[in-house]
């Protein structure tokens, strides 16, 4: 299956956190916290504005993006995790 977001929609995988600490300690899954930073894997055409005019987003397939721990609706796609969101619910971009 191949979701096609509409809108001002993007399609995010998150990246999982490394579950072990710097000094060794392993953290278990049921208490490490689900992270808050994803891979943008698909982008819908943009928010229309009331003359109908489309304005493309800002991110692009590809970026790794920052958002909220609770934003976002999970979807399940051929067994991965996937979140749809609106472009605002993301906080940024990192730049490599």
């Amino acid at each position: 299956m191949k979701l096609r977001p509409l809108h001002d929609r993007v399609i995010v995988k998150r990246i999982e956190s490394e579950t072990k600490t710097a000094s060794g300690i392993v953290i278990p899954d049921n208490a490490a916290e689900k992270p808050d930073q994803g891979e943008v894997l698909a982008v819908g055409p943009g928010k229309k504005t009331d003359k109908g005019d489309i304005i493309g987003l800002n991110v692009k397939v590809g970026d790794r993006v920052l958002f909220g721990k609770y934003s976002g609706q999970t979807v399940k796609v051929d067994g991965d995790e996937l979140l749809v969101m609106k472009e605002d619910d993301l906080f940024a971009v990192v730049e490599k």
